[in-house]
Parts: structure tokens; C-alpha cells; sequence
């Protein structure tokens, strides 16, 4: 049996861990800003989880690239997660490692086979959902303008900007939030995209392996028809046959 190249075995090791690494990414990003008056011992242990999450996907990108047998390529296809990892020390901004950490999982979660189509849709929705609300939340909470100043309010503004319903009650007024909901926009049609295509795909799938079955059905009744004919044709040779020798007697006989 052939083995399975390093780089596959590490990712498929390393697979549970950074998502549990992730779940605990999300309660650290999310008590802050639910909290917001936690003390300063809370807020420093949420930030260093955040950091320790984001430096073990850093990581498992190197160690990935080291293992890979064509790194040049490996580098080529997997530019997301290198953007993903730069993201953060560009500017150290909380948001920058959100959105990097969410790119990073996503991109395990496509490597993994036992994830299907409509889980990681389902993931992709709720985890938009949530930390968008959580995002916009934080920026727009202090906004002297603002009118997203509770996570219901954020949430609600989440999910009519990603069914793109957008009934304006609430809205971002700072350029990050309006940046999010640009995000959240784009996002929601293509995840709607990508149900609808999906969708699609299981109906002419169906239908396909209909018409399949139908073929293969007149095939074998063709078939049968010939076999048919073919007895037939033997039984009237054979019939004749045993007339002649019949015939022949006869006229001997007169």
C-alpha cells in the first residue's frame, strides 16, 4: 500500500487540534466585546489566546511548506493562507487577525475530504454570522453616530446584510464597519451561490442517473428482442429440417 506524502499525513494529524485551536480563538474574540467591562487580566488572556491561535496556524503553514515536495507550487496554490498568516504583522489589529484566523480554518476545512459540501456551507454561514456581529459590534459600539450598540442589534444587521434584505434600521457609520458589510454582502451571494449551485447539481445528478437507468433498460430489452429473433429464426431452420427428411419418405412410398 502506497504511504501518503508527509504533507498529507501532517494535515490530516493536525486537522482536530487547529480547529479546536480556532473554537477557542472565537470565545476569546467574542468575551471582550460581549464583556465589555472585564478586567484587564481577562482582556490580556484573551488577547495572548488570540495570538497563540494565529502563531500554531503561522506554524502549520511553515511546517506544511517544508514538508511539501514542491514548494514553489505548494506556495502558488496556497497564496490564501500566506496572505492569511502576513495579514496580522502588517498592522496588529484585532480584526486583521480575525480575518486571517477565519481565512486559515476555511482553508483547512476544504483540505479535509469528510467535510462536505453543505456542512462547510453551513459553517461558513453561521461563523460569518457570528463574527461579523461580533466585528461590527466592535467597531461601531463607541460610533457617536452609531446605532449598533448591542449584539442583538449587530446581529440582526448581520443576517439582513448577508441575505442582502438590508432594511436600513441599522447600519455602520465608520469606514471599518462599512468595510465589514461589504464583506458580509459579498459573502452572502456567493454562499448563496454556492447552495444554489449545489442545488442544481443533485437534480441533473438525479436526472442523469435516470436517463442512465432508462438506457440501460432499452438496451437490455434491444437485446432481449435480438435474442429473440435470433430462437425463432433457429426453431423455423430446425422445423424445416425435420420436414424435408418427411417429404422425402413420402415420395418414396408412392
Amino acid at each position: 500500500m502506497k504511504q501518503a506524502p508527509a504533507q498529507v499525513r501532517w494535515e490530516r494529524r493536525t486537522q482536530r487540534p487547529l480547529f479546536g485551536l480556532a473554537l477557542a480563538f472565537a470565545v476569546a474574540y467574542a468575551v471582550p466585546i460581549v464583556e465589555p467591562d472585564a478586567s484587564r487580566e481577562v482582556v490580556s488572556a484573551c488577547l495572548a489566546v488570540e495570538w497563540v491561535v494565529w502563531g500554531a496556524f503561522a506554524l502549520d503553514y511553515v511546517i506544511r511548506l517544508v514538508l511539501a515536495e514542491r514548494r514553489a507550487e505548494f506556495v502558488r496554490d496556497h497564496w490564501i493562507d500566506l496572505c492569511a498568516v502576513v495579514l496580522p504583522l502588517v498592522q496588529p489589529l484585532r480584526l486583521l487577525r480575525l480575518v486571517s484566523t477565519l481565512l486559515l480554518v476555511g482553508q483547512r476545512a476544504r483540505m479535509a475530504s469528510q467535510v462536505r459540501l453543505t456542512t462547510y456551507v453551513a459553517g461558513s454561514v453561521v461563523g460569518l454570522l457570528m463574527f461579523g456581529s461580533l466585528a461590527v459590534l466592535s467597531v461601531e459600539r463607541d460610533s457617536p453616530n452609531g446605532n449598533i450598540k448591542t449584539l442583538g442589534d449587530a446581529v440582526w444587521w448581520s443576517f439582513t446584510t448577508m441575505t442582502t434584505v438590508g432594511y436600513g434600521d441599522h447600519a455602520p457609520t465608520t469606514g471599518v464597519g462599512r468595510m465589514l458589510a461589504v464583506g458580509l454582502m459579498l459573502s452572502g451571494i456567493a454562499l448563496l451561490g454556492v447552495v444554489t449551485a449545489n442545488i442544481a447539481a443533485w437534480f441533473i445528478a438525479r436526472f442523469e442517473m435516470d436517463d442512465v437507468e432508462e438506457r440501460r433498460q432499452t438496451e437490455a430489452i434491444r437485446v432481449l428482442t435480438e435474442e429473440v429473433r435470433a430462437l425463432r429464426a433457429e426453431v423455423a431452420s430446425l422445423s424445416g429440417a425435420a420436414a424435408v427428411p418427411g417429404q422425402v419418405s413420402e415420395e418414396k412410398a408412392r
